[in-house]
């Protein structure tokens, strides 16, 4: 028996607020009509998904199961939507994400002297949509940087970026010509919510500020509330009067991957991912100040 996509939608709305009540007023139908779809499908798969008490409503393993597979499900079927509306109006395009300090120029360059007739769009994407924008469809093909929630994804590594201290101008080692991850141990850190994913094997502090980008990373460090790592590239692409990057060599490099959604298929797109990785050391060297300086015809040579 196929998989009722309204009903998986339904029961993802449960799945997420353990509330009938707050689900089918999210969906606007009656609580009563969600019930029983909701009931429908446990039929459906032939096992109880939840369980409803006077503690409220909680996940059984089998409903933990489909919440985790149904995200990639339901972003898939997104996708199919809005790639037949793109087709239905004869328009041949491909929209790429990048995160913050990556080079799209270059692969763009390649893959449009192949592709005359294909129009590639850009979109930033930030650390917490990185995988959520390639499984609905909003981006074909992403630059990401690790960690990224690789389900329903298909990841390729691209290159590795050395990472930067980003300090206060007037911390105590801003200007210095490198520092170690031991001279920073325990400052408060500027990251993103996710603590796991520090890149230092020294813990920080956890500075307490809900970041996204570099620009608010940015920002919360020149203000004095932390520290911050960033990959080097963002010394190019973005200056900051009260900001000061030192080079930290023992600290892990950034990893950049292409990505795709594993149930995407398409000749067009799968000739950017190659275009992509053909130009993958021009992309890395457009984060290399030293590059920029020298003014390297390292494009040039690829054209």
């Amino acid at each position: 028996m196929d998989l009722d996509l309204r009903k998986l939608r339904y029961f993802v709305a449960v799945a997420d607020r353990l509330h009938f009540g707050r689900a089918a007023d999210e969906l606007h139908i009656a609580q009563p009509v969600l019930s029983r779809q909701i009931r429908a499908l446990e039929q459906d798969l032939g096992t109880p998904l939840l369980t409803r008490d006077s503690h409220g409503v909680a996940l059984t393993d089998a409903g933990k199961q489909l919440l985790t597979d149904a995200g990639p499900l339901l972003a898939s079927a997104h996708a199919v939507r809005r790639r037949v509306t793109v087709a239905a109006r004869g328009s041949q395009r491909i929209m790429v994400g990048f995160r913050a300090g990556i080079a799209v120029a270059p692969a763009v360059e390649l893959f449009a002297a192949r592709h005359p007739d294909v129009l590639v769009d850009v979109q930033r994407i930030e650390w917490d949509d990185q995988a959520s924008m390639l499984l609905d469809g909003r981006i074909d093909v992403g630059y990401v940087r690790l960690p990224i929630d690789e389900t329903g994804l298909r990841v390729t590594p691209l290159y590795t970026e050395p990472r930067v201290a980003v300090l206060p101008a007037g911390h105590r080692l801003a200007g210095k010509e490198e520092v170690t991850e031991a001279d920073l141990a325990g400052e408060p850190l500027v990251w993103h919510a996710d603590t796991c994913t520090q890149p230092t094997r020294r813990p920080h502090p956890n500075a307490g500020y809900l970041v996204r980008g570099v620009d608010e990373t940015l920002e919360h460090v020149a203000a004095g509330r932390g520290i911050s790592f960033l990959a080097r590239s963002a010394t190019v692409f973005y200056s900051h009067p009260n900001i000061s990057y030192v080079p930290i060599p023992d600290l892990a490099p950034d990893q950049v991957y292409l990505a795709v959604a594993a149930a995407r298929t398409s000749p067009v797109v799968d000739d950017f991912f190659t275009a992509a990785q053909a130009m993958a050391d021009v992309t890395a060297e457009c984060g290399n100040y030293e590059m920029w300086q020298l003014g390297s015809d390292a494009v040039s040579k690829h054209g």
